[in-house]
């Protein structure tokens, strides 16, 4: 009996060792296999919070449709990298970071795919509802510019833009809205709501707001990006701007400014609806500014002291605008600059019916007789012909559709016809 004990004894010793060798094994296999997992896994770990956008984007991100997502400072995306932004996407600037501004910059060769809808358009507005709030969306391209050595630096991130590449892609911008753009990250400089650096036209740009930025609401440094259906809300400096060589096309655009009453001294907020140059320190650098519009409805705030000019051309640019409105400023259309009147001379600048509620003034002196060209009439009661601001049109516009397909068949004067409010339900008043 002792001895049988005893083997009986050994024997469970004997397979209690078996069992816990084996487990032993299992436990390094298993720890083995998730060593190697997490060594070969690409995917990158997820973020405590998902729908944050900072530092830099070298992949592609989706923003999915009807979220909102916090930006905290500047969101860059690289070369490479493509920032999709489905319909209903609000976007927060958070001003988290002291002194440092909210922006988005998309560099050469990245893209920016933002594509809403009217009834759900992409949002980017900021937890602070004040102009000045965040720095906007800045795009740098490979299109040409004319500045020396055909290339410069962005206002906000120091990224590179132009080149030689007029057919450049940076993505497409469709049914969005910036709100209260404008940080400013300098003394005597602030970001606009958009900005467009030696943009290419295989860029696609249409329904576009910019609304109380405390800068510009649309700017292009040279390029040939085109561009439809643009909104310019209340934007504290001017509502569109050019330079540096921007030879695109434009329709159907709006400027509004802030119609709050002047102060006592007659100043109200808001510059020129439009100001374009060709280059500031050159006037003749090449290529020359010269876009071509038409379809456009621009209304001033009525300021009688500082910011008495609508469309303001100067340093060289040239234009070729059809089909707009101008009110609400003393001088509706002013030409300066001896290179930008002799365009004119020259027909190189055009500008034809066209209805202002003052009248042309050159600032070289010489009077162009633009007040007496094809279609254009002066101190028209415009003011009669619109309601909520900006609707309404003149019969009798050109139709530029039959020599460029770019332009919509539109043979009437102003942007937005009371049959047609391209601007219902996207944008913000």
């Amino acid at each position: 009996m002792i001895y049988k004990t005893k083997k009986m004894n050994m024997n469970k010793l004997i397979n209690q060792g078996k069992i816990a060798c084996i487990t032993l094994c299992s436990l390094l296999l298993i720890l083995a296999s998730c060593s190697s997992d997490s060594k070969d896994d690409p995917t990158p770990p997820t973020p405590e919070k998902k729908n944050e956008l900072q530092g830099k984007l070298s992949q592609e991100l989706t923003l999915e449709a009807g979220e909102t997502y916090e930006l905290i400072g500047g969101y860059e995306v690289e070369e490479g990298g493509v920032l999709n932004i489905e319909e209903g996407v609000t976007i927060v600037a958070t001003q988290s970071i002291d002194g440092a501004p909210d922006y988005i910059l998309v560099k050469q060769g990245g893209k920016i795919n933002a594509i809403g809808t009217a009834e759900n358009p992409i949002v980017m507005t900021a937890n602070n509802k004040k102009p000045g709030a965040w720095g906007g969306v800045h795009i740098c391209g490979k299109a040409p510019v004319n500045l020396q050595g055909g290339q410069g630096k962005s206002e906000i991130g120091d990224a590179t833009f132009g080149g030689n590449d007029p057919t450049d892609n940076s993505g497409t911008m469709k049914y969005v809205r910036l709100e209260y753009t404008g940080f400013a990250f300098s003394p005597t400089k602030e970001s606009n709501g958009l900005t467009l650096y030696g943009v290419g036209n295989g860029t696609s740009l249409s329904y576009l707001q910019t609304y109380y930025g405390a800068d510009d609401g649309f700017e292009w440094f040279g390029g040939t990006v085109n561009a439809k259906y643009l909104v310019s809300t209340a934007s504290e400096d001017d509502s569109f701007d050019w330079t540096d060589g921007w030879v695109g096309k434009g329709q159907f655009w709006v400027a509004y400014q802030d119609q709050s009453a002047p102060d006592s001294n007659g100043t109200a907020n808001g510059d020129c609806l439009i100001e374009a140059d060709n280059r500031e320190d050159n006037f003749t650098n090449t290529p020359v500014s010269c876009p071509t519009l038409a379809n456009i409805t621009l209304v001033g705030n009525n300021d009688k002291n500082k910011q008495q000019r609508g469309i303001r051309l100067r340093a060289g640019t040239q234009i070729k605008l059809y089909n707009t409105l101008v009110t609400g400023k003393d001088k509706s259309i002013t030409i300066a600059t001896d290179e930008t009147h002799q365009s004119f001379i020259e027909k190189n600048s055009l500008i034809e019916y066209s209805h202002l509620s003052t009248s042309f003034f050159y600032e070289t002196g010489e009077d162009l007789n633009l007040s007496t060209a094809e279609g254009n009439a002066i101190n028209q009661n415009i003011t009669n012909s619109l309601t909520n601001g900006y609707i309404g049109v003149i019969p009798g516009g050109k139709d530029l559709s039959k020599e460029d397909d770019f332009f919509t068949p539109a043979p009437y004067i102003g942007a937005v016809p009371q049959n047609e409010d391209w601007t219902k339900g996207w944008t913000k008043r």
